[in-house]
């Protein structure tokens, strides 16, 4: 890579860091946006590419429309490398009045990309939390939005999106040792009545299903000193009373959580 750059110095304004030490994901992204010197960070993944020639350009264009704004997503497009299968992914209508109407479904959708499809201002003075793997990216946009304000959406397929076996969202997604730790934290950071959100509850709801914890010393054993909020026990207590063949089935699950969710208003009065 060194050799690489080396060769376009002469014809681009181009600087290349190698870092002594791996700081490992998200903290080398974190470190490169402290090195850069620009108004705007547009973070690239290794395995992700532009999806056309002029597709920086038309960032660019948007932000020159949109002088007010400093945080920018596009639509994308999923490629698998192994087969080459492509999956296009834009906001529908609903979609985008869901999001703009609440920041959490981020929670429960892929509206923003991985963070190759944003382009955001770096005197933000916003930071991919350095404690995350699985969640780092939708805790970043919640907290750009909180601290700012709604992105402006590109309903353009300007990003390539690499999918492979070995990537961190791969073999963390279905594991109990980083999803529990990164999730209770991330609810324990949030407002204290954030499960009266039933978007939110409903995300919790359907995370302890599919890691099929099923009492409060199953789940402490992936905590450690985590401290789980009361609302999470009571999720797993009232979980366990109904089969789990039950739970799989969509419209069930979502029934018995709608019920959950309406005692837990009245039981946990906040």
């Amino acid at each position: 890579m060194a050799e690489l750059i080396e060769k376009y110095q002469s014809k681009k304004e181009i600087r290349y860091y190698k870092n002594e030490k791996p700081l490992g994901t998200p903290e080398n992204w974190n470190e490169a946006i402290r090195k850069a010197n620009g108004t705007w960070i547009k973070i690239m993944h290794n395995d992700d590419w532009f999806a056309s020639d002029n597709a920086l350009q038309v960032f660019y264009q948007n932000i020159q429309q949109h002088p007010s704004a400093v945080f920018f997503f596009s639509a994308f497009q999923n490629v698998e490398a192994d087969t080459g299968k492509k999956q296009m992914v834009k906001l529908s209508y609903t979609d985008k009045k869901l999001f703009e109407s609440n920041p959490y479904h981020l929670l429960k959708k892929v509206y923003v990309g991985n963070p190759s499809c944003t382009i955001v201002r770096k005197d933000l003075d916003i930071w991919y939390d350095k404690r995350y793997k699985f969640i780092v990216d939708f805790d970043y946009y919640i907290r750009v939005i909180q601290q700012t304000k709604m992105p402006v959406y590109i309903d353009e397929v300007l990003l390539n999106i690499g999918f492979h076996s070995g990537q961190v969202t791969g073999y963390t997604k279905y594991n109990p040792a980083v999803q529990l730790p990164e999730n209770i934290t991330f609810l324990n950071e949030q407002k204290k009545d954030i499960l009266k959100d039933v978007v939110v509850f409903d995300y919790y709801w359907r995370l302890m299903r599919n890691l099929k914890i099923d009492s409060k010393e199953k789940l402490m054993s992936f905590l450690g000193d985590i401290k789980p909020n009361q609302k999470i026990i009571f999720i797993i207590n009232f979980e366990k009373r109904i089969p789990y063949f039950m739970l799989r089935i969509g419209w069930v699950s979502k029934f018995f959580m709608l019920i959950a969710y309406l005692i837990s208003i009245f039981r946990f009065q906040q």
